[in-house]
């Protein structure tokens, strides 16, 4: 055989291996990569790592007692003789809300759309999202000036803005109120 030829078939051969090696680690990085985000997705679902490799397991979600999850925390905001009661989301935000109840503070109106107020704390954004498209009846922080706004009147997406609970009765009574107004904050048992 020719020299030339032989030094050809000699690199074909080292780049064919070279190249066989090279998709053999890309299948085992994919591969893992994709076990890795089937068990992040499943430990969102509750399912433990365990439990997505068995496909014999028979109850995939896991016991939350002792954990600090709200279940069913109201909270009820009283003024001019009147309530709204509103039904806390189980987010950091509302928990930090939450850790300062009771509280009495001063809303007033803003845009025909929402009544605000300022509590002296900054609440927390941590694991917030980037903002939300609030609706009627949402109670919220809005991050960026630090203030509570709950929503009379439906409202554009607000980057910045954290959902902390729904208004479960009484938005009637906020609707027609003019001027700045006390409100006591307190936790429901």
């Amino acid at each position: 055989m020719d020299k030339t030829v032989q030094q050809i078939l000699l690199l074909l051969t080292v780049s064919s291996m070279f190249l066989t090696a090279c998709n053999s680690r890309n299948n085992e990085e994919n591969t893992s990569s994709e076990e890795s985000l089937t068990i992040h997705q499943n430990s969102k679902e509750g399912v433990t790592a365990d439990e997505s490799n068995n496909g014999d397991s028979q109850d995939s979600t896991l016991n939350h007692e002792g954990s600090d999850e709200m279940e069913d925390i109201r909270i009820k905001l009283t003024f001019n003789n009147e309530e709204v009661i509103v039904n806390m989301d189980d987010n950091p935000t509302s928990k930090d809300f939450l850790s300062l109840l009771p509280l009495t503070l001063t809303f007033e109106d803003y845009a025909g759309t929402e009544k605000i107020s300022y509590p002296s704390n900054e609440l927390s954004s941590k694991e917030a999202p980037s903002g939300i498209d609030p609706t009627v009846g949402d109670f919220t922080y809005y991050a960026p000036w630090g203030n509570l706004a709950i929503y009379y009147k439906d409202f554009g997406y607000s980057n910045g803005l954290i959902k902390l609970g729904e208004i479960e009765s009484g938005i009637e009574n906020l609707e027609n109120l003019n001027g700045d107004f006390a409100v006591i904050i307190e936790k429901m048992d």
